[in-house]
C-alpha cells in the first residue's frame, strides 16, 4: 500500500479517490474546506495555493493528482496557475509524482484534423492561453529534473453525477423529463465526449505506472459520436422522442446579457461546431487500457439519472 493525496473533491477528484481506495492505497482527499466524505479516504481541507499547506498534506505521497479547478471560471487566467503552482511546490517537497487533469483548451482550432498529443499548442483565447502555459511550467519541471509530471487530458465530461457539463443536466436530465435537450455549436458533427469513470481510471494510470510521467497523454475516450447521436440514443433510454436545441454564437451573446456567463463559453465554441475527434492511441498502446463503450456508458449514465429524479426529495 502506499500513500496517494488527491487536490480536488469535484467531478474528477472524488473519482480518482474512490478509484485509489479500491486498489488498497493509502488516500488523503483535499478540498476548499475539509468538508464531504469519500469512503476508505481522509478528506482535509486547505489553501491549494499555500505551498506550506500542500507540502504538509503531500508529505510521504508516492503520487499527488491535480483536479482542482478555479472557483470562477470568468477569473481563469488569476486563479487557475496560483492553485497548480501550489499543489506542484508540494509534491516537489514531498517528492512525489505530480498527474494533472488537462483540458484540450491548448490545441485551438484543429481544423477537422483528429486531437493528438503531438500538435502544437495554438491557444486563441486567454482561457486557452493560461492553459497552454500551465502545461509549459508543469513540463519545463519534468524537464528541470524537479520533480515527475504525468499529463492527462480529457474532452468534455459526462457520466453519473457530472451535472454541470455539456452532457449532464441539459441532456441526461431533460431526457428523464421529457424536455428538449439544450447543447452548443452543431450537433451533427463528431464530437469526443470522455466518459468520468474512465477519465479517473486514467490519472491512476498516470499516478502508478513508471512509464507515464514526462509527457501528455489523452485519456482513454470512446469512438466519437456526432452529438445529435448521443441525444437520440439517450432518449431512446427514457423511451422519449428527441428534441433538441443547439445554440449558436448568436444566442450565446444573446442569453449573456442576462447570464453573462454564457458568454465565457464563446472561445470554446469551436470545438462544438468543427469536428472534435479525441485520439487515445499512445495511452491504448501504452498501458493496455480501454474506454468504456458510449453504449454502455451512456446507460449506467443514464440510469444515475433516472434513479436520481425517482428519488424523493428530503423536506
Amino acid at each position: 500500500m502506499t500513500r496517494h493525496v488527491v487536490f480536488g473533491t469535484g467531478q474528477i477528484g472524488r473519482l480518482v479517490a474512490e478509484q485509489l481506495v479500491a486498489r488498497g492505497h493509502d488516500v488523503t482527499a483535499v478540498n476548499r474546506s475539509g468538508r464531504g466524505r469519500i469512503d476508505g479516504a481522509t478528506v482535509v481541507g486547505g489553501d491549494a495555493t499555500d505551498a506550506e499547506f500542500t507540502g504538509r498534506a503531500a508529505a510521504g505521497a508516492e503520487s499527488v493528482y491535480f483536479c482542482l479547478n478555479a472557483t470562477h471560471y470568468d477569473r481563469w487566467p488569476q486563479e487557475f496557475p496560483p492553485m497548480q503552482r501550489g499543489v506542484l511546490a508540494g509534491a516537489r517537497a514531498a517528492g512525489a509524482r505530480l498527474v494533472v487533469l488537462d483540458n484540450l483548451y491548448a490545441y485551438g482550432p484543429v481544423e477537422g484534423r483528429d486531437l493528438v498529443e503531438t500538435m502544437v499548442a495554438q491557444p486563441t483565447s486567454p482561457k486557452a492561453v493560461t492553459r497552454a502555459a500551465m502545461t509549459t511550467e508543469l513540463l519545463d519541471a519534468h524537464r528541470a529534473g524537479d520533480l515527475p509530471v504525468a499529463i492527462g487530458r480529457a474532452s468534455d465530461y459526462f457520466g453519473p453525477g457530472a451535472t454541470q457539463s455539456a452532457l449532464g443536466d441539459t441532456v441526461f436530465g431533460t431526457a428523464v423529463t421529457g424536455r428538449t435537450a439544450q447543447v452548443m455549436g452543431r450537433p451533427d458533427t463528431p464530437h469526443s465526449y470522455s466518459y468520468t469513470p474512465d477519465v479517473a481510471a486514467g490519472l491512476v494510470t498516470l499516478g502508478t505506472e513508471p512509464a507515464a510521467p514526462g509527457r501528455i497523454w489523452h485519456l482513454p475516450v470512446a469512438p466519437a459520436w456526432t452529438t445529435r447521436q448521443i441525444v437520440d440514443h439517450v432518449y431512446g433510454l427514457a423511451g422519449q422522442r428527441p428534441k433538441l436545441f443547439a445554440a449558436g454564437r448568436g444566442t450565446l451573446r444573446a442569453i449573456g446579457v442576462v447570464k453573462p456567463m454564457m458568454r465565457e463559453y464563446l472561445h470554446t465554441l469551436y470545438q462544438f461546431t468543427d469536428r472534435w475527434v479525441v485520439e487515445d492511441a499512445a495511452f491504448r498502446t501504452a498501458f493496455g487500457a480501454a474506454a468504456t463503450s458510449l453504449e454502455a456508458s451512456l446507460a449506467t449514465t443514464f440510469r444515475w439519472y433516472a434513479d436520481r429524479a425517482a428519488t424523493p426529495v428530503p423536506a
